[in-house]
């Protein structure tokens, strides 16, 4: 971690073969991202979102701004003046990177953070169980930062929140959405202490959706993209509903399911 109560360094650095470059590199995978306790994000936006945010980056690495339309030299002056230390670069090192063609100008170094599951208790909490696609997990990250929802719980064994491909689904929102993580016992005795309905989809669901009654404080429990909720997940829940399909398809990708019934348990309280 940057030392905040100074100004960060600022480097040039142009071969991938730099120890601070293949540091960042190795964060793409997750053991990496275990052990340093960071993560990458990509993008001019999602920078400015996170300082916004309060949780400015431990380092930016840019492309070397040829003039300022991008605003990388202003960026990089905020990123400093909080502590992250700036590294200037050039297109081979963005490319290997971002590991992909037409690289973002900028990429962030940024801690993970995690909130504690007791704070999950006010608003419209989303529990996932097991999700294993990155790019759900990201897209309900950033609708649940849509519709005003508090908070996520990623139950057992779920995909990282902060690997690339769900950071970069998250469109900025992961800086915006308090995230807990816990194992399926003790989310169960969480639940039991939980101070509102625990709305659960499920195949066997026998409430229509749309019949739930608005009220907060609020959980929306979903299942793994094959197989749905556990029966011990289940079990927590009241009521376990279904969502009115009128069409051939029996199911919804996880990421729409979860769309669907945040918006439809969150109506009341949206603008």
């Amino acid at each position: 971690m940057s030392d905040r109560a100074r100004a960060g360094t600022v480097k040039h650095i142009t071969s991938t073969q730099n120890p601070v470059i293949k540091a960042a590199k190795a964060l793409q995978q997750r053991k990496a991202r275990a052990e340093s306790g960071l993560f990458l994000a990509e993008g001019h936006k999602l920078i400015v979102d996170a300082l916004d945010e309060g949780w400015p980056p431990e380092m930016i690495i840019a492309l070397e701004p040829k003039s300022d339309e991008e605003g990388v030299t202003k960026l990089a002056a905020r990123v400093r003046a909080q502590g992250g230390d700036v590294i200037f670069t050039n297109i081979p090192v963005m490319e290997k990177l971002a590991r992909r063609d037409n690289p973002q100008t900028v990429i962030g170094v940024f801690e993970q953070r995690f909130a504690p599951l007791e704070t999950m208790t006010k608003g419209t909490v989303v529990a996932l169980e097991g999700p294993r696609d990155p790019g759900n997990v990201g897209t309900i990250i950033r609708t649940a930062d849509a519709v005003g929802a508090s908070g996520l719980i990623l139950i057992g064994a779920a995909t990282d929140p902060f690997g690339v491909e769900t950071v970069r689904a998250t469109m900025g929102s992961i800086f915006h959405v308090p995230i807990a993580r816990t194992d399926l016992a003790r989310f169960s005795s969480f639940a039991v202490d939980f101070p509102g309905r625990i709305v659960g989809t499920h195949l066997n669901g026998t409430v229509d959706l749309r019949d739930v009654p608005a009220a907060e404080p609020q959980m929306l429990l979903m299942g793994t993209e094959q197989s749905g909720l556990t029966e011990a997940a289940a079990s927590v829940c009241d009521p376990l509903v279904k969502i009115a399909m009128a069409g051939k398809a029996d199911s919804l990708n996880l990421a729409v399911a979860t769309a669907v019934a945040l918006y439809e348990l969150r109506r009341p309280f949206l603008p």
